[in-house]
């Protein structure tokens, strides 16, 4: 029953994204195109104000710079960062009907009941395979993992993996024991520079910001004067080739980062990977975000990435469950050092203080622009009833809204639309408004509720007499009433800052 609620939770933010023009579907009339989708009128407003919150939070500061990489780079960048040889996922084909699937993600597209059975055969199975038991049973024996969890575990060994592979069923067709071995994918976008498809001319749609930042390490250093510890910023799209893209916007091929490298000193690189996770998580939390429903997942050593010496993910729960919303990384200097070994350039820095010369460590700051979109979507999603009557709410943060304020004449006449139209000309220089006079103030104030406009702004006839409106508040519903000179200003001091 559960299950089904949070499947019908998503679903009404799908439907509502569209209905409303939050997002649609990449090229609906012919199809679509999966993994792709296109932000419409409200929605490039909510990410755009989500973007200039963080450039905001991140820049607006004396130790931290921008820059905007270009998206195709000289393919030795990627072979330095090791894409080329490591940026792969372990995929896995059915044979009876093609479907193509994440071999680390197979488990969590079978239903729990099926996968409980599946898991006590194995274990049953397997018991007398002296080869393998010792491995299956230090995992059956290890309770603080969950059922997925245990699954994980098996797929990160080859023995474990085929044995379970052969007992799986096919997501799609519903047959068991039709999966290929498991390979290898680079998630690379592989395209060529110039009239010749050949490898001299191949490059790589970047599938992260990062290496960007890190190429123009000196550059920014130089130009802006800076000393360690120091940032550079940058907001950019990537793309990932991803074997299945899922849930939405959660997983898709094409995407947005918001991510920020933190150049220190290696004695200091713990003091700022700690500074950074604790500032991170607040950013979310400033902007209206449940923080009974963000966690911290923190890699076990045995997990971290190549470069990682330390990893944290800042996790959102989503009605599928915990989805990472950004990763907090101290890289060390693994990026700088390869790009100096790969370039034949150096990458140290000189510390006029103790006339030294080294390599920086990097603490890496990674925020998904699109996956955040979707966490502030969900999270601001209510149903209530009121008077009898149900009422769908988008409770943004003010900042956050794509409209800001709703201006709306009683009725359209008497002089009510003039007066109106007036106070929209004088807050559409400074703010999002939207103006509708049509149908009942009742309906309008639920429209407004359900793209998340935070204000609705009434002429009624009482405005006619000593120029004040009607301000309404979204998720109270309370109403006051303020001066047409003062309403600018009332709203501007809403909407200010708060971190």
């Amino acid at each position: 029953m559960e299950k089904q609620k949070k499947n019908d939770t998503i679903e009404k933010i799908v439907s509502l994204a569209k209905r409303k023009g939050f997002v649609f579907q990449s090229s609906e009339i012919y199809g679509g195109l999966n993994g792709c989708w296109d932000y419409g009128p409200l929605g490039v407003e909510l990410l755009k104000n989500i973007k200039e919150e963080w450039w905001r939070f991140m820049t607006y500061r004396e130790d931290i710079e921008g820059i905007d990489a270009a998206i195709l780079m000289h393919p030795r960048v990627w072979e330095a960062s090791g894409h080329v040889e490591n940026f792969t996922d372990p995929m896995v084909d059915c044979k009876q009907c093609k479907a193509r699937f994440r071999l680390d993600t197979l488990a969590e597209q079978i239903a729990d009941k099926k996968k409980e059975k599946i898991y006590k055969e194995l274990v049953e199975s397997l018991k007398d395979d002296i080869a393998i038991s010792e491995k299956l049973v230090k995992i059956h024996s290890d309770e603080s993992l969950s059922l997925d969890e245990k699954f994980g575990a098996m797929l990160e060994d080859k023995d474990l993996t085929k044995a379970l592979l052969a007992k799986l069923n096919c997501p799609q067709c519903g047959n068991a024991g039709t999966f290929t071995a498991a390979r290898q994918f680079n998630l690379m976008f592989k395209t060529f520079i110039g009239p010749l498809e050949d490898s001299s001319a191949v490059v790589y749609l970047r599938p992260e910001t990062a290496q960007g930042i890190y190429v123009n390490f000196l550059n920014v250093q130089g130009a802006s004067r800076q000393k360690l510890p120091f940032g550079i910023a940058q907001i950019g799209k990537a793309f990932r080739n991803e074997i299945n893209t899922k849930n939405f916007l959660f997983r898709t091929r094409e995407f947005e980062q918001m991510e920020m490298q933190y150049f220190v000193k290696p004695e200091d690189d713990k003091k700022f990977y700690d500074y950074w996770k604790e500032r991170r998580m607040n950013w979310f939390k400033s902007l209206g975000m449940t923080p009974e429903k963000l966690r911290y997942h923190d890699h076990p050593k045995d997990k971290l990435a190549h470069y990682a010496k330390e990893a944290t993910d800042i996790e959102y729960e989503f009605p599928f469950g915990w989805g990472e919303i950004e990763g907090i990384h101290n890289r060390t200097n693994f990026d700088l050092t390869r790009h100096e070994q790969f370039s034949g350039k150096s990458q140290k820095y000189f510390d006029e203080e103790s006339k030294e010369k080294f390599i920086p460590f990097i603490i890496e700051t990674s925020a998904g622009a699109s996956r955040s979109f979707m966490a502030f979507l969900v999270d601001s999603y209510y149903e209530e009833t009121v008077k009898d009557e149900m009422r769908a709410v988008l409770r943004f943060h003010p900042r956050l809204a794509p409209i800001k304020a709703a201006i709306l004449p009683l009725v359209n006449k008497d002089g009510m639309p003039e007066v109106a139209r007036k106070i929209e000309a004088e807050l559409r220089p400074f703010l999002r408004v939207f103006y509708d006079d049509k149908g009942a103030v009742g309906r309008r104030y639920r429209r407004m509720d359900e793209v998340g406009t935070p204000y609705a702004i009434t002429v009624d006839t009482q405005t006619l007499e000593d120029q004040t409106v009607t301000i309404r508040e979204r998720d109270s519903m309370e109403q006051i009433r303020v001066s047409i000179d003062k309403v600018l200003g009332y709203l501007l001091d809403k909407l200010k800052v708060n971190y």
